[in-house]
């Protein structure tokens, strides 16, 4: 999936799975589970271990029908390894402009984290494609909602604290897109072969977008 191909897909379904500390053996069936449910965008962070050679391998098996990034992305290092393994997009917790610069130069959609309207507007300038609101979790639909008044030109991902329950909410205040964790990519669930859990909620979430 290319870069065009891959940014429909988030500005149709919202949100980006984020793959943490999965095991490689479950990689595959993983993805699987999120496109059957029909998620279609997913990050693997780099504090995953294999992650690299889990980016590869979706790329190779998974990536004409999802759209694949690294996640964790701490520096200019991180991001060219994350390149080179096959990331379509990465994702970082902090705001590095050598890495957005670099990302832009290179054709590579990076979604930086950052936190306040001094960061985001600074990430925005470098060349973010759009901005990663981290920690959201912590920070609450509240405080994204209030950075909307004088920053809504800037596109928002909230990261964090997404649920069925809340995931209209976000969406509603104008939020470009929505980063997804263990509410989604549940490790007891994935350890125990229950992909099926994978799929219904990626479906759920999904359900309660709309």
């Amino acid at each position: 999936m290319n870069r065009e191909q891959g940014l429909i897909e988030i500005e149709r379904t919202r949100i980006i799975a984020i793959v943490r500390g999965v095991q490689e053996n479950h990689i595959l069936s993983l993805a699987d589970a999120l496109l059957k449910g029909g998620i279609t965008v997913m990050e693997v962070t780099l504090n995953t271990p294999g992650a690299l050679r889990m980016i590869s391998e979706l790329q190779e098996q998974s990536g004409q029908h999802m759209f694949i990034g690294a996640g964790t992305v701490l520096d200019l290092e991180d991001a060219k390894k994350a390149v080179h393994a096959g990331a379509s997009f990465l994702v970082t917790p902090n705001m590095d402009e050598e890495v957005i610069r670099w990302s832009r130069q290179e054709g590579i959609p990076i979604f930086p984290g950052a936190m306040t309207p001094t960061e985001i507007v600074k990430a925005w300038k470098a060349g973010a494609t759009a901005v990663k609101v981290f920690p959201s979790a912590s920070l609450g639909l509240t405080y994204i909602k209030e950075l909307m008044g004088p920053l809504d030109q800037i596109p928002l991902i909230a990261v964090g604290g997404v649920t069925e329950e809340n995931i209209k909410q976000f969406l509603n205040i104008g939020c470009y897109g929505l980063g997804i964790g263990g509410t989604l990519i549940n490790l007891k669930e994935i350890e125990a072969g229950r992909f099926d859990w994978v799929t219904d909620k990626a479906a759920s979430l999904l359900a309660a977008s709309r």
